[in-house]
């Protein structure tokens, strides 16, 4: 996909990876709408790629809600005049055992991790297929390939939201819609902020910059699929699939350790 001149939205894009992807994709000359929660954030986002000589409009919006779908995709097309790429970022995150995590941090990660994206997705198909070169960008997880204790809901969220991406890529296929699948690993994004866990327990971190230039790559190759963490994640997973009690094996000598570090992790 040759980027310049194509329009594009994406959620969660005040900060973090969908920030750094805003960046890049705007320094493509790709035309932008994104959404936030938070309107003072959202604002200070605005400035910067403003500054840098970007054309982006600022949606404060939920997408988790109806609502806020309905007022993102109606204020994107109204700024955009059309869409070409629609990135679903905004994601939440809350850690713990599953029986120590309420209901409502539950049903919050569903919703914001998996059903919004869908949700999103099915409105803007027609125009994504007005476009003749539409792509969506999912942006799932490495614990959506290699599940890890104490996140259960999240990485379900996000196996999901893979397999949905897949599907979808299928059901889509030669209808001028393409459906890139992107897992990052730990970034160092405020996301992550309360996760206390380093690289010992496998929580290398990367910069936000670096997945969105594996992003914005990968859109331009039209990929399948975009897996972040290099040849120890490759690995992982592996592994995973071959020797699956190998891994179980990893985590219970980790386990003590990862759910002290990883306790307080809340982003939603």
């Amino acid at each position: 996909m040759i980027l310049s001149g194509k329009r594009a939205l994406i959620t969660g894009g005040s900060s973090g990876i969908g920030f750094a992807t805003a960046r890049a994709l705007g320094e493509k000359g790709v035309a932008l709408a994104i959404t936030g929660r938070r309107t003072d954030q959202l604002a200070g986002a605005v400035e910067a790629l403003q500054r840098a000589g970007t054309s982006v409009t600022g949606i404060v919006a939920d997408v988790a809600t109806t609502e806020g779908r309905r007022q993102t995709l109606d204020h994107a097309l109204g700024a955009l005049s059309g869409l070409d790429i629609l990135v679903n970022n905004a994601g939440g995150v809350r850690a713990g055992r599953l029986e120590q995590v309420t209901e409502e941090d539950i049903l919050a990660m569903i919703a914001v991790d998996l059903a919004a994206p869908i949700l999103l997705t099915r409105t803007a198909l027609p125009v994504l297929r007005a476009s003749g070169e539409g792509m969506v960008v999912n942006i799932s997880s490495g614990l959506g390939l290699v599940g890890a204790p104490f996140y259960a809901t999240y990485a379900g969220a996000k196996a999901g939201l893979a397999r949905f991406g897949e599907a979808l890529r299928r059901e889509l296929k030669g209808e001028g819609v393409h459906v890139l699948t992107v897992y990052p690993g730990a970034t160092d994004t405020p996301m992550m902020a309360s996760n206390t866990a380093g690289p010992e327990l496998g929580f290398t971190r990367e910069s936000a910059e670096a997945v969105a230039a594996a992003i914005v790559a990968g859109i331009e190759a039209e990929a399948l699929e975009v897996i972040r963490g290099g040849e120890a994640r490759a690995a992982m997973i592996t592994l995973n699939r071959d020797d699956p009690l190998a891994i179980d094996a990893r985590f219970l000598n980790l386990k003590a350790r990862l759910e002290e570090a990883v306790k307080e992790h809340a982003a939603l």
